[in-house]
């Protein structure tokens, strides 16, 4: 009897197994379909999973607000290009776009009111009433220039100080050794040009060989910033590949086309290794725990450990101190730890490469008090920050602070975790956070938090930006708009094509495009592109035609655009993203300005790659 029992009970078990697998197998089916868009074909498709988004150098910030994109196929459809509507012969707009929008760029010793900013967009850090509310920050964006900038009494600008006493290393490009800052000279063909105060450095860490997502920041960091007065600095990681700065400078292909750059210093390719020891200020580096009473006898290298994680050389000089075991335990999320870090050593701002800059950022770094980053979307919690934008001063108790506290909680500098513990101690007013509205303004959309007007484009998620195709209008894209419409193309003498711009004579050779076919195979299609270009252009026949979409009318105000995951996802003709493609384009080609009105005098960039799975 308890034999039949026992034999009923395993029946039973096996019968649930069985039940959950093949449950678990319907899911499992469900989802794939689902994220691949086809049935499998074969069941060794089953175990291919498609390639995650979230890539080293991108935030903790990325994995929210994105869903799965899969890797363009290999297979090209360049063999359905439309003669009638294509990459050639698409008019660039409907509309013809004005592109300097944003007015004479603001004076070098502009400063922005991170606290007017704060008030105007919270409400204060006790009542948040106002941030829930973006497009009337944007709005405020916008137009109350006038309100939170200002320029400091004479005496007390940046440019009036010596360049000695800079934050900034390299403050006046001679090493902060001029008795003061030289008078203002343009960038152009041949100069990075000169700046009349502190040159402020921008970080960005890249991990891999560079990708659409660089090109983009690069162009819209030279489309927006003013160039003679920034450095943009790209980390990249040591740690995993020691040969990672010789790599980009000789065999990245798409990377080649900002090699000018890097020989005249616009851009500077700096290897990341995370270091053992980082210095700290003079002053009580100890968060409050106190020094030891008896500090330990020197070693020898006449250094004496002077309290938990902290020594002192024999100059006076404070170090934090990494051990071995907390740099075997250094997680995942390098990038999340490198912002820290760098900014603490060397000051400015820090971004995710996969930003946009929209606005010229140096009002905001150059005040006294300039560090700063993001809330984490429509979270009402003075602890949620988002640091995938950030800036801290260099050197300072704040950067000390931030630093010492992620090194003290494991090497965990996710920004969350950070700002509970700034908050806790009652730090985290020295470290401004400003609202979505000013670097990622669809997050509180997202996060369903958003009250009163949509923003200008209506955004609802963040691969909206990247559709073209049979997506004007997206729904209810320009609900909130109410400013005047934009003159019509067709009545323009104005009008030109997205790739009807000067071009390197050794890229287009006999008006000709060779295009691969597939990945794997050497088929190559030839077509000829200045029989594409000329053909009459059918709108009817387009399968991503034109729209009155311009950088003018996107998120009017914002600082940047961040991006958010979706790594191997490529714009469609007619997007957002592939507007903003176009007037970086149109800049580098010479054919149009830039938002503040300026033309652009440096080296020729080449243009953005066609989409070949867009045809």
């Amino acid at each position: 009897m308890a034999k039949k029992s026992r034999a009923r009970n395993f029946w039973g078990v096996f019968q649930s197994v069985l039940v959950a697998s093949a449950l678990y197998g319907f899911i499992y089916l469900t989802v794939l379909i689902f994220q691949r868009g086809s049935f499998p074909k074969s069941p060794s498709d089953l175990y291919k999973i498609p390639a995650a988004d979230h890539r080293p150098g991108s935030s903790s910030s990325d994995s929210v607000g994105a869903g799965g994109s899969l890797h363009p196929p290999s297979k090209l459809k360049v063999e359905k290009i439309k003669t009638n509507a294509n990459w050639f012969n698409r008019p660039e707009s409907l509309v013809v776009p004005k592109d300097d929008f944003l007015g004479k760029r603001p004076h070098i010793d502009t400063i922005a009111n991170l606290t007017k900013l704060v008030e105007e967009c919270r409400g204060s850090y006790k009542n948040i009433e106002k941030m829930p509310y973006v497009y009337d920050c944007l709005k405020y964006l916008e137009t109350g220039e006038q309100e939170y900038f200002y320029l400091p009494p004479r005496g007390e600008r940046a440019s009036e100080q010596p360049p000695k006493l800079a934050e900034y290393l390299d403050a006046d490009g001679a090493d902060n050794t001029l008795a003061e800052f030289p008078s203002y000279k343009t960038a152009s063909k041949h100069s990075i040009g000169q700046c009349n105060g502190p040159i402020v450095p921008y970080h960005v860490y890249w991990t891999g060989p560079a990708t659409w997502r660089v090109e983009l920041f690069v162009k819209s960091h030279f489309h927006t910033q003013n160039i003679p007065c920034v450095r943009l600095w790209i980390w990249l990681d040591g740690d995993r590949d020691k040969n990672a700065v010789d790599k980009m400078m000789n065999h990245d292909p798409l990377f080649k086309k900002f090699l000018p750059f890097v020989e005249r210093g616009d851009i500077v390719l700096k290897t990341w290794r995370f270091p053992k020891r980082i210095p700290l200020p003079k002053g009580d580096n100890t968060d409050g725990v106190g020094y030891y009473k008896n500090p330990g006898k020197p070693n020898s290298k006449n250094e004496t450990l002077v309290a938990d994680g902290l020594i002192r050389d024999s100059n006076d000089q404070e170090w934090l101190v990494l051990t071995e075991k907390q740099m075997t335990f250094l997680p995942v999320a390098v990038s999340d730890a490198v912002r820290f870090v760098v900014l603490h050593i060397y000051g400015g701002a820090y971004f995710d490469m996969d930003v946009v800059l929209l606005r010229d950022m140096r009002p905001l770094l150059i005040g006294d008090e300039h560090s700063f980053a993001e809330r984490w979307g429509g979270h009402p919690s003075p602890g949620d920050y988002n640091t995938a934008i950030m800036s801290l001063t260099a050197n300072s108790t704040l950067s000390s602070y931030l630093l010492r506290g992620g090194v003290r909680m494991g090497l965990n500098f996710h920004p969350r975790i950070i700002g509970v513990m700034a908050v806790k101690d009652h730090r985290n007013q020295e470290f401004h956070m400003l609202e979505t509205a000013a670097f990622d303004p669809i997050w509180t959309e997202f996060n369903w938090d958003r009250l009163g007007k949509c923003t200008v484009p209506c955004l609802h998620d963040y691969g909206q930006v990247f559709k073209g195709k049979n997506a004007f209008p997206l729904k209810d894209e320009w609900e909130a708009f109410s400013g005047e419409p934009l003159k019509l193309a067709s009545e323009s003498k104005s009008r030109g094509h997205f790739w009807d711009m000067r071009r390197n004579v050794k890229q287009v050779k006999e008006n000709t495009l060779d295009v691969r076919a597939d990945d794997v195979s050497a088929t190559t299609a030839t077509y000829d592109r200045d029989a594409l270009a000329k053909a009459e252009y059918k709108i009817e026949e387009d399968d991503y035609p034109p729209t009155n979409r311009t950088m003018e009318n996107f998120l009017r105000g914002s600082w940047t655009y961040h991006v958010h995951n979706q790594w191997l996802k490529n714009p469609e003709p007619s997007s957002w993203l592939n507007v903003i493609q176009r007037a970086h384009d149109g800049f580098f080609s010479h054919s149009r300005m830039n938002p503040y009105g300026e033309k652009w005098e440096g080296p020729s960039i080449p243009e953005y790659e066609i989409s070949w799975e867009y045809p």
